[in-house]
């Protein structure tokens, strides 16, 4: 039996990082359907502006986690489906019943530093295992996260 999968890579490690992955999944779908609630229930002075940009960042989250899903297809392995499981292992928690922009904004930057650090673990290790594509993906996730995070802070009046 060969030691590497069918794009080359090493099938231990493969597994290994697509694990990593599937967990960033499950952060991701977990955002995306906080960030979901938020464009629905936005409430107050900001309406306008923050239920067009929450709509913006689902729709940027969710072609992410179908990014993440097939990627996690080519190291050969499968993406997790079931919320349930996404629940399980997200360390972003649930936002309910959120209709405050402020609140929006510092649930969203919360999930945005979880995400960010663990895109930055999976960057190094898909450098170690010489896995450039799943490298190149998390590079793009984080010099887009890192630009927004700066912007929504500074929309709340604060520093990076």
């Amino acid at each position: 039996m060969t030691t590497t999968n069918l794009i080359g890579l090493n099938r231990n490690g493969a597994e290994d990082l697509a694990a990593q992955l599937n967990d960033l999944l499950a952060n991701y779908q977990v955002l995306y359907m906080n960030v979901r609630g938020f464009h629905w229930n936005i409430k107050g002075a900001d309406f306008f502006e923050l239920h067009t940009k929450f709509e913006e960042i689902y729709n940027v989250l969710l072609e992410k986690v179908d990014e993440i899903a097939e990627r996690v297809l080519t190291l050969g392995q499968q993406p997790l489906h079931a919320f349930s499981d996404y629940l399980q292992l997200s360390q972003i928690q649930q936002a309910i019943n959120i209709s405050s922009g402020a609140e929006g904004i510092d649930s969203l930057l919360e999930g945005y530093q979880v995400l960010i650090a663990k895109q930055r673990q999976i960057l190094n290790a898909a450098g170690e295992l010489g896995d450039e594509g799943t490298a190149a993906l998390m590079s793009d996730y984080l010099s887009q996260q890192e630009k927004e995070s700066w912007m929504l802070a500074a929309y709340r009046g604060r520093g990076a």
